[in-house]
């Protein structure tokens, strides 16, 4: 058994389209293996761990001897968002995809948020975040009607001027629209700024529909840690966590991930390193995205430094964001496993049938026991 597992999603990076791709119109899509392509990749750190064993990347070539146990899996669940991706991880399947609204909401379900928060709107189409708070950011402030607006994903998202609607205010409403809603997140997004200039703030806030019970929940109830770092907490709802941290990049991230390390704790941290996908995937920012990788990279010798005997680090991601791909939306691929630790076997534990290995492979780890098949840490240990 291991004492703790540190588990990093790397937001968004996929390493290549799944075989169902053509139903999500991603065929073609390989977020890691186009940025390796077509800006050059230096991550050295993972490269010895095995992630050019795992799919052919341009300028990192497959190892014979590797530092850490490496593989790929699919996604079972219907769907490419965040929510469902961190869900299957956790060992949630989804056989229904959370309900997304490419043409904005409908008439009925504006008129209801309207009238529950006795606040008017505007927007309500699907858009960028960064576009649409300078495309109405002067309507906004001069009405106050709240802009609203949607995405690819099942998001319902709420943006609003700090200094014309306080934090308090847009984060009821957001309480008012999650009760009111089916879709996967909602998410207020406050802004700042002055006449057509305007930018978000760290004040993000996700509210998730509550999941069943899962790896979180069964790791808690046994009395072990499972700790929350960056969006981890809001993507469950706040489900079976012991403690967590929000963070406002992969730099504070990654350095609260460290600290947790460095305390006496025992069970999960689990981390989101949202930069990736937010700042560089949907933005389409090649560069951004690869120099984000490389930071990664550049500060993963202090996660391992920081573990001990008995600690596993996996990581992982849960869906892709190919940044050469076409649109702005999250990409349907595999992700990449890389399983390292002290005690961790450097093997190829091969192509998983389902994310949810990774969350039974965590529990077995932790508990003793696996809640389903899948697991493979007889493989590693």
């Amino acid at each position: 058994m291991a004492k703790r597992v540190v588990l990093v999603v790397l937001d968004s990076v996929g390493i290549g389209f799944s075989a169902d791709a053509d139903e999500y119109g991603d065929r073609g899509a390989n977020t890691l293996g186009h940025i390796a392509d077509s800006a050059g990749l230096d991550i050295p750190n993972m490269h010895r761990m095995g992630i050019g064993n795992i799919a052919p990347l341009y300028g990192i070539p497959p190892l014979g001897t590797t530092s850490a146990a490496y593989g790929m899996a699919k996604e079972v669940s219907k769907g490419k968002d965040t929510t469902t991706g961190h869900w299957e991880i956790a060992g949630q399947i989804l056989e229904e995809p959370f309900p997304t609204y490419p043409n904005g909401f409908s008439e009925d379900i504006m008129k209801a948020f309207e009238e529950a928060t006795g606040k008017g709107t505007i927007g309500n189409k699907v858009a960028s975040g960064t576009a649409i708070i300078n495309e109405l950011g002067d309507e906004h402030v001069a009405t106050g009607k709240l802009i609203i607006y949607t995405s690819a994903d099942s998001v319902f998202q709420i943006a609003a001027h700090e200094d014309i609607v306080p934090l308090e205010d847009l984060y009821k409403y957001c309480e008012i629209a999650r009760k009111q809603l089916k879709v996967g997140r909602v998410i207020a997004r406050p802004f700042v700024g002055a006449d057509g200039n305007y930018t978000r703030t760290a004040n993000r806030h996700d509210y998730s529909l509550e999941p069943s019970d899962n790896m979180l929940t069964r790791i808690k109830t046994a009395g072990k840690d499972s700790i929350g770092v960056g969006k981890i907490f809001d993507i469950y709802a706040g489900k079976g966590f012991t403690d967590h941290v929000y963070t406002k990049s992969n730099t504070e991230g990654i350095d609260k991930t460290i600290e947790y390390l460095q305390q006496d704790n025992n069970g999960l941290i689990f981390t989101n390193l949202v930069d990736f996908d937010m700042l560089f995937g949907h933005r389409r920012d090649l560069i951004g995205y690869r120099d984000a990788l490389e930071y990664f990279d550049q500060r993963l010798p202090e996660i391992t430094s920081a573990m001990g005997d008995d600690d596993v680090l996996i990581i992982t991601a849960d869906h892709g964001n190919d940044p050469i791909f076409k649109g702005t939306d999250h990409t349907r691929e595999h992700i990449p496993i890389l399983v390292y630790g002290k005690k961790v076997k450097p093997v190829n534990i091969g192509f998983r049938s389902t994310f949810a290995d990774i969350g039974t492979t965590i529990e077995e780890l932790l508990l003793g026991e696996a809640p389903s098949t899948g697991s493979f840490a007889s493989m590693i240990v």
